[in-house]
């Protein structure tokens, strides 16, 4: 039987038969390799680890979360919290992992600070290991001893052991200098007071953190700029001319 159309018909026609065509090519396309390409396996075999500086403010001072592991590099030498990365991991869930092991809390805040990928930085083999600070107050977090870890205690910021695993000893400068650099952000401040505190306390804090002396007038002056305190209306037993407490905001 034969059809007949219009050229207008025979032309449509044409242009979806072409388009189809074009279509089924490239749903079928295999893009070719070249012969020379090569996949290095080698770049893909690193280990990825995470290390995490916890600061505590404990008896008005700036200290620093230090470990050390039963098993592994530096048995004999403190370290910071820190553990491998798994396959089915994320960096921020390693992370909560760490945390979660060594105070049984799952809402600890930590930021990432930076990336460590020197290539002597493991005496064995190379890994690149992911630096986060986190920040607690510790008598709301007691830390247990799990897993390789057989002791855990808190340093001074400005009497930190000497004898340090890896390079934690610069990690750790790196973090101080962030927390330092962020003494702006409430979480930060709210993170280590208590709930209320005097103004004497809160300059205590920022003094330790930026490791020296603050004139009392500009700094009290800069707080009430930054509109992060209120006042609870009651003052503090016990001491002294009784100062105002405060809170966050």
């Amino acid at each position: 039987m034969l059809f007949l159309c219009t050229f207008d018909t025979f032309a449509k026609l044409c242009v979806l038969f072409h388009e189809k065509k074009q279509m089924t090519n490239k749903n079928n396309h295999t893009p070719k390799i070249p012969q020379n390409y090569q996949v290095n396996t080698d770049s893909f075999a690193c280990p990825i680890t995470t290390d995490i500086a916890v600061f505590g403010y404990v008896d008005h001072r700036l200290k620093l979360l230090l470990t050390k592991r039963s098993v592994g590099d530096f048995t004999d030498h403190w370290l910071l919290p820190g553990g491998v990365m798994e396959a089915d991991e994320t960096l921020q869930d390693c992370a909560n992992k760490i945390l979660f092991a060594l105070t049984g809390v799952k809402d600890i805040h930590f930021e990432q600070v930076k990336v460590y990928s020197a290539l002597d930085r493991h005496p064995i083999k190379r890994v690149i290991t992911v630096s986060f600070y986190a920040m607690v107050k510790p008598g709301d977090h007691p830390f247990s001893l799990k897993g390789n870890v057989e002791q855990i205690a808190w340093f001074d910021i400005d009497d930190i052991p000497k004898n340090l695993g890896f390079d934690h000893a610069q990690i750790i400068h790196d973090a101080h200098l962030f927390l330092k650099n962020n003494l702006k952000d409430r979480l930060i401040v709210g993170e280590l007071l208590p709930k209320t505190f005097t103004l004497t306390e809160l300059q205590k804090l920022y003094e330790d953190i930026l490791g020296l002396e603050l004139d009392k007038r500009n700094f009290r002056k800069r707080i009430f700029q930054m509109d992060i305190l209120k006042s609870t209306g009651k003052v503090k037993a016990g001491v002294k001319g009784g100062p105002m407490l405060y809170e966050l905001e």
